[in-house]
This record gives C-alpha cells, sequence and structure tokens, in this order.
C-alpha cells in the first residue's frame, strides 16, 4: 500500500521502518516544517494516513485527509473535543478513519482485563479504586488517552464511580488518575483496587515503541479499502462482555 506519515517525530520513524519492512511505500513525510505538502499529488496518491503529531495539529490534519479522500489512522490523543464530529463525518459523508487511544495489542488486552474486572469489582464496594499513567516527559497531553479508556470502562461498570478526575479527592464517586511525566518512559498503566485489608492491581509496561507502532501499520493495513468509523475491536474482534 502507498502510506503517508503525518508527524516525523521518534514514533513516526519508528513506523517508517515497519512500514519498509513490511514492503509498503512511503509516498509522502508531512512534519511541521513541510505543510504544504498537504497539497502535493505524493501526498493526494495515498491509500492511507498514519497520523501521530501533537494534540493541537491533529484535528486539523484529519480535514486535510478528508478533503484529499484519504482514511487516516490516528496516532494522537488529547484531540477528542472533535471526536464526534470525526464519527459524523464518517456516517454522513463517508469517510474512513481508525481511532485507538493505544494502538499496542498488549494494552488492548490489558483494556479487555479491565473491563472485566471493573465488572467483578462493581460488588465490592470496600475497594476504592484508582488509575496511575506514566510516560516520558514529551508527553503533552494528561491524562493519556489510554487511561481516559481504562477510567470510561471502570466508569460504565463500578456504579459507584461517576466521573474521572486527575486530582487526588476524597469525593468517592471520583475516580484518580495521576499522571507521571519522567524521563522517556514509553508508557505504563496501572488499575488499582485497595480496601483496607488487600490491594489487586493491574498493570502494562511497554518496553518500547515498537508495539505501539507495528499496531498502527496493522491498523493502517486493516484500513485500506473500508469504510466508516473504525477501531481495535474491529481488527482485532476482541470480547470483552
Amino acid at each position: 500500500m502507498n502510506v503517508a506519515l503525518i508527524g516525523y517525530g521518534k514514533m513516526g520513524k519508528t513506523i517508517e521502518g515497519i512500514l519498509i519492512q513490511r514492503g509498503h511505500v512511503i509516498v509522502s513525510i508531512i512534519d511541521i516544517d513541510n505543510q504544504e505538502a498537504f497539497h502535493s499529488e505524493a501526498f493526494k496518491s495515498a491509500d492511507v494516513a498514519i497520523e501521530f503529531t501533537t494534540p493541537s495539529v491533529a484535528y486539523d490534519n484529519y480535514l486535510k485527509c478528508f478533503e484529499a479522500q484519504i482514511p487516516v489512522v490516528a496516532g494522537t490523543t488529547g484531540w477528542l473535543a472533535h471526536l464526534e464530529t470525526i464519527k459524523m463525518m464518517c456516517e454522513n459523508e463517508g469517510k474512513t478513519f481508525f481511532y485507538a487511544p493505544n494502538y499496542s495489542l498488549g494494552v488492548n488486552i490489558f483494556f479487555a482485563l479491565n473491563a472485566y474486572l471493573s465488572q467483578l469489582m462493581n460488588h465490592f464496594p470496600e475497594y476504592d479504586v484508582s488509575i496511575s499513567e506514566t510516560h516520558h516527559i514529551h508527553k503533552l497531553d494528561a491524562p493519556s488517552g489510554t487511561a481516559i479508556t481504562l477510567a470510561g470502562d471502570i466508569i460504565n461498570q463500578v456504579e459507584r464511580k461517576k466521573h474521572w478526575t486527575p486530582e487526588k479527592t476524597d469525593e468517592p464517586t471520583g475516580l484518580f488518575i495521576e499522571s507521571i511525566r519522567e524521563g522517556e518512559i514509553p508508557g505504563i498503566h496501572e488499575v488499582v483496587y485497595e480496601s483496607d485489608i488487600d490491594c489487586i492491581q493491574i498493570r502494562h509496561n511497554a518496553k518500547n515503541r515498537m508495539g505501539l507502532a507495528l499496531g498502527a501499520v496493522l491498523a493502517a493495513e486493516f484500513t485500506v479499502g473500508k469504510k466508516g468509523f473504525l477501531g481495535m475491536k474491529d481488527m482485532l474482534k476482541l470480547i470483552t462482555e
């Protein structure tokens, strides 16, 4: 497939290597210093665009891809205020968009574990639940999209939790998400259920960026030729209920 890479930082370069290994052609690389490339014939020849940039520019990048009739695999988090608009464009205008808060296969298994555990823990109100996420100092959004997804699945199942909060609070309905930015850590996510007598923890620790990058490439391969709003459950057929 012909691929446009939008964002050429560490993640973009890792994705580039995997694309080449898998025999794909990179027809366009767009970064902050060559925005005019969105209007190039090379960009318009792409079968799919893979986008890993920053929250402030991601949504505009998606609109530029849609204008060129190019499906998008979105790897940026922190832009979700526009998510419903993207879904409507997919439904009403025939656009194609693949979004995941995290492209790692391991993290998506972790999502399934979290959803199942939260169903069980709804019956045990003596346990309070919290989330901790740790990432490298270059990550701009906090909490991470992965942590917000974990929190959403918990809130959907654990009736005593009504909303997530980035601030530690004594309010029993609040689900605290602690965000830590440290060194070059690719990503650590932990869900903790704690009572007066014991503690239950599930944890995912990304060792490097390879899992994320491979997942994004697999998502691009899956997306080509499809229509609509897509996600990891579509690709992996994960069953969480």
